[in-house]
């Protein structure tokens, strides 16, 4: 990924949108979800040192769990 195509909104693990607040307008003053939930180390070992601390995780993912794809299945 570079910076054309990093999108701030998707979790740069799995792709799928990462619900966070501070990444959307719509969201803007609402907590996020990750102010309340325990973020797996080991996620945060897997995202790719050029896209630490420019997107957030995704709620699956930052947890541990395996993501899913469109249609919910695990991928």
């Amino acid at each position: 990924m570079n910076d054309v195509t990093l999108d701030p909104s998707r979790c740069p693990l799995c792709g799928q949108s990462n619900r966070c607040s501070q990444a959307d307008p719509a969201l803007e003053g609402q907590p996020c979800w990750c102010f309340s939930t325990r973020i797996d180390r080991n996620a945060l070992e897997r995202i790719p040192p050029e896209l630490v601390d420019r997107a957030c995780l995704c709620p699956r993912c930052a947890t541990g769990l395996a993501p899913q794809d469109e249609d919910g299945e695990n991928a």
